[in-house]
């Protein structure tokens, strides 16, 4: 590539503002400057070119005939800077807006939803990158990352989502059948489904007071929605974490058969550089996914609520 032999931007930019204007003191006052700090600047540019780009008269200035001529090359430069520079920033404000999270997670809560985002912004296309892998901000081409853990991510902005908290799941065919699931000691005769984190299943039996129960039998998955997708198709009794199957309980594809829920040790978190809350795409992302959330609880709190409603009815019929 040449060598491009440019005088300064600021010179350049107080030249044209001056040249437009015929006055340093307009000029100053359009680009929040002193006069002074117009004619310093003009003057270095002349000084640069060796050449005079403005004839003082009195107080009054015109263009030389070079000025005349440097000036249509100047503005045209600088709207094409202007407008390149408009562009970039509307495609920061629109287009993609690319989003790492895990692949369980986005099967089982994120990608089910984007169709209301869309809905929503039609100018910014979500690209999902589903992995266990941590993104790194500085490497990677990511906005923002919903991430599993304890929330301790130094130099990110952070945004607690989700807790959640572990229970068996199971198909309501398997509360029928010759060892319908009544009480945790009936998980003798079912088959355990695993993810990576066998242990929990173990945690779960002793403080469900369950024995004679081996919490490693029965298959295990690398990912957290295959468990549920075993559990679905009636495979066996699924260890599920709440953030994750809310929709399969709410249409009575899966059923939690036991009410002992246990608080997991990490948390949901939405994280970015702080820098990338400046683009209107990510904050209407991150705004977005909070209401999500929000709207979730409030479902959740309604259902808790029908449901003591109806046992409390069922109560009052029997003892009436």
């Amino acid at each position: 590539m040449a060598d491009r032999k440019l005088p300064p931007l600021n010179a350049l930019r107080a030249f044209e503002a001056a040249a437009r204007q015929l006055s340093f003191t307009r000029a100053g006052q359009e680009l929040h400057v002193t006069q002074a700090a117009i004619s310093h600047q003009v003057k270095a540019l002349e000084e640069w070119l060796g050449l005079a780009l403005f004839r003082r008269r009195g107080r009054a200035i015109v263009l030389t005939e070079n000025g005349q001529s440097y000036l249509a090359a100047v503005r045209e430069g600088l709207d094409l800077l202007a407008a390149a520079t408009d562009r970039l920033t509307k495609r920061q404000d629109s287009g993609i807006l690319t989003v790492a999270t895990l692949a369980s997670f986005a099967a089982a809560w994120l990608v089910p939803r984007l169709g209301r985002f869309r809905a929503l912004h039609a100018d910014i296309d979500v690209r999902v990158a589903a992995s266990d892998e941590m993104v790194d901000f500085g490497r990677d081409d990511v906005d923002l990352a919903i991430r599993y853990g304890g929330g301790l991510w130094p130099g990110l902005e952070v945004m607690p989502l989700m807790t959640e908290d572990l229970f068996p799941v199971c198909s309501p065919a398997l509360l029928q059948g010759p060892h319908p699931l009544r009480q945790p000691d009936d998980l003798r005769f079912h088959t355990l489904l695993h993810d990576d984190m066998r242990e929990t299943w173990r945690i779960w039996l002793l403080a469900a007071g369950v024995e004679g129960v081996d919490p490693d039998r029965g298959p295990g998955f690398n990912l957290s929605a295959l468990v549920v997708n075993a559990a679905v198709d009636g495979q066996g009794v699924a260890l599920a974490r709440s953030a994750l199957i809310g929709d399969h309980l709410s249409t009575g594809r899966l059923v939690q058969p036991f009410e002992l829920e246990l608080p997991a040790e990490y948390s949901y978190y939405l994280v970015c550089p702080a820098r990338a809350l400046e683009h209107p795409k990510v904050r209407a992302f991150r705004d977005w996914v909070l209401a999500e959330v929000e709207a979730d609880r409030e479902r959740a709190a309604a259902a808790a609520t029908q449901t003591a409603a109806h046992e409390g009815a069922a109560v009052r019929g029997l003892s009436a």
